[in-house]
C-alpha cells in the first residue's frame, strides 16, 4: 500500500487543510473509498498514530481517507464553518479527481469514532443516497435530538451555540429526524453501530438503536467489553472494515 500526506485548499472552509490517504498497491482501480473520521480532541493524523489501520487494510482493495474535521462535529455550523459540506461534498469531489477512486454512491463509505461516529451518521443520513454504508464507534448520538446541557464548561457552551445556534430537537443535526427522512425516501445506507459496555455514552447508543428497531430499519449493532479509548477502537475498526467491504457494491 501507499501513504499520502496532502495539503490542499478548501473553498468551503476558506483555508488550507490536511488530509491523509492510504492507497492500495494492487489492482488498477477505480477503488471504493472509506472516509474515516476522528474524535473531538484529535485530527487527521490520529487514526494512523493510535491504531493499526494501515496494517488492517494492507490486503483490501479500498482507499482510506482521513480528513481533519477540527472540533466541528462534521456539521454546517449555524455561526461558523461548514464542516458538513466540506466532508460530504467537497472532500469526496477532491479525492475522486485526484486518486483512482470510484465516483458513485455504491463506492463510498464513511465511519468514525466518538465525535466522528456521530459525524459519520450525520454525513451519511444528511446526504441521502451518497454513501453505501456507515459505521459509528462510541458516538454521542443524542446531539441535536435533545437539548445538550453544557454544565460549567464555558468553552463547550460557546462551541455548542456556534454549532447548533438555537436549534431544537428535530433540526438538521438530529440523527433521529435525518433517519426518518432517509426511510421516507427509501435512501438508507447500510448502518453499523458498536459501543463499549463501560463507555459513558452507551445509553445514547441504546436509545438510537431502539429507535431503529421501532422503525424496522435494518442495522447491525454490537456491544463489546471496553471503554471510550483506543484499545477499543483499534480492535473494532477491523469489524467495521469488513462491514464496509461487504456493503460496497
Amino acid at each position: 500500500m501507499s501513504f499520502c500526506q496532502i495539503n490542499w485548499f478548501s473553498n468551503t472552509l476558506r483555508k488550507a487543510i490536511d488530509t491523509w490517504v492510504i492507497l492500495p498497491n494492487q489492482g488498477d482501480g477505480p477503488f471504493p473509498v472509506f472516509y474515516l473520521l476522528h474524535g473531538i480532541s484529535d485530527d487527521h493524523t490520529t487514526w494512523m498514530r493510535r491504531s493499526r489501520i494501515e496494517w488492517y487494510v494492507r490486503n483490501l482493495p479500498i482507499i482510506v481517507v482521513m480528513p481533519d474535521g477540527g472540533r466541528g462535529f462534521y456539521t454546517d455550523h449555524i455561526n461558523g464553518p461548514k464542516w458538513g459540506t466540506y466532508i460530504a461534498q467537497e472532500l469526496p469531489d477532491f479525492i475522486e479527481r485526484t486518486f483512482p477512486a470510484r465516483k458513485d454512491a455504491g463506492g463510498r463509505a464513511v465511519g468514525g469514532l466518538s465525535m466522528g461516529g456521530y459525524g459519520a451518521l450525520r454525513v451519511a443520513l444528511g446526504n441521502p443516497g451518497r454513501y453505501a454504508s456507515v459505521n459509528c464507534h462510541s458516538g454521542p448520538l443524542d446531539i441535536g435530538h435533545v437539548l445538550q446541557q453544557s454544565g460549567k464548561d464555558p468553552q463547550w457552551q460557546a462551541e455548542r451555540e456556534a454549532m447548533l445556534g438555537d436549534s431544537v430537537p428535530g433540526g438538521p443535526f438530529d440523527l433521529y429526524e435525518l433517519t426518518k427522512h432517509c426511510l421516507e425516501i427509501n435512501k438508507l445506507p447500510a448502518i453499523k453501530i458498536d459501543h463499549g459496555t463501560e463507555d459513558w455514552l452507551l445509553p445514547q447508543a441504546r436509545s438510537y438503536v431502539a429507535f431503529l428497531k421501532e422503525l424496522g430499519i435494518p442495522h447491525q449493532y454490537d456491544e463489546y467489553p471496553g471503554d471510550h479509548n483506543w484499545d477499543y477502537w483499534d480492535t473494532h475498526i477491523q469489524e467495521a472494515l469488513q462491514f464496509h467491504i461487504k456493503n460496497l457494491t
